[in-house]
């Protein structure tokens, strides 16, 4: 039996739909990522996993248990965090602990030994009689996981857990994530950021509501159609028109100061793109065949979706 089970699961609000006939398995002791932007449904099908928002149609079973049938039984085996768990903030950081362990019945007798472990691995012990309130965002997140850790639980749903953190703090959080996966637990976490979806075993790329893709990182570039140049351009945004209107691109998107051209040929397609953009009096500065990213895979599979 897979750890989470998704048969067919939507959700409508007021008529519009967030979350549109989803199926999915991730195994027990896998790191299993949602992955898209904001409005995608990742939220709603983590709260629904997590058996706090009802499905109107479809199912999930976590562990064998129903959301729909028995989302208290549901309840007992994760850990669910949202993008703004509630910590205390007047409580200091030990009483934050203190307080979710007594709230999951966590048996006194073993308290100490998981508090010193979550210390160890968050790195929270010098500031444990610091206000909740006075840590910084990332120090935040770092306690809210290990508050919902307390009670060692089967599955954690964790919803954009780095958003709005530091880089160091967004590494220290994926060092917990990935300890946790390592001792067996099965972790699904959502994220808008696509340089961090290569680090699950497995993840799905949602965009309104609906799977685009779903695979191994691997599996999913090597899904990319075509070979990717990165080009720097000026102007970057008249070499964009003029390369999305050419036959020989397969799809063009910018990133940064940068575009992503995807052609089917690097050698044979490169020198016609810059002959091109050369006569219509667009300064070429780099341009370099790259290995592709799952960026471009999620932007090349959102384009055949609404092509589609």
């Amino acid at each position: 039996m897979p750890a989470v089970r998704v048969s067919g699961l939507t959700k409508t609000f007021g008529g519009e739909r967030a979350i549109e006939s989803v199926s999915f398995e991730a195994q027990r002791g896998e790191l299993f990522g949602l992955v898209g932007p904001d409005g995608a449904g990742k939220s709603t099908l983590l709260r629904m996993l997590a058996g706090v928002l009802r499905p109107t149609s479809g199912d999930a079973e976590v562990f064998g248990a129903s959301v729909v049938r028995d989302p208290e039984g549901v309840k007992t085996e994760i850990a669910y965090m949202s993008q703004r768990f509630g910590l205390y903030s007047d409580l200091t950081v030990l009483e934050n602990l203190t307080f979710y362990a007594d709230l999951y019945d966590v048996p006194r007798a073993e308290r100490a030994a998981r508090l010193e472990r979550l210390f160890q691995f968050s790195s929270l012990k010098p500031f444990s009689d610091r206000l909740a309130g006075k840590l910084s965002g990332g120090m935040k997140q770092k306690l809210g996981l290990s508050c919902a850790l307390i009670h060692e639980p089967r599955l954690l749903l964790l919803d954009e857990p780095t958003f709005g953190v530091d880089p160091i703090s967004r590494r220290d959080l994926w060092l917990m994530v990935h300890e946790m996966v390592a001792r067996g637990v099965t972790a699904v976490v959502s994220t808008a950021y696509l340089d961090e979806a290569e680090r699950f075993d497995r993840l799905l790329l949602l965009h309104r509501g609906r799977i685009l893709d779903s695979g191994t990182p691997e599996e999913l570039l090597g899904r990319i159609e075509g070979e990717i140049l990165d080009l720097r351009a000026a102007p970057l945004r008249d070499a964009r028109a003029i390369l999305s209107r050419n036959p020989s691109v397969l799809r063009v998107a910018i990133f940064g100061d940068r575009l992503h051209v995807g052609v089917r040929s690097v050698a044979r397609d490169r020198p016609g793109l810059e002959a091109a953009l050369r006569e219509a009096g667009v300064s070429i500065h780099e341009i370099e065949p790259i290995a592709p990213t799952l960026e471009d895979r999620f932007i090349e599979a959102v384009e055949k979706a609404e092509a589609a």
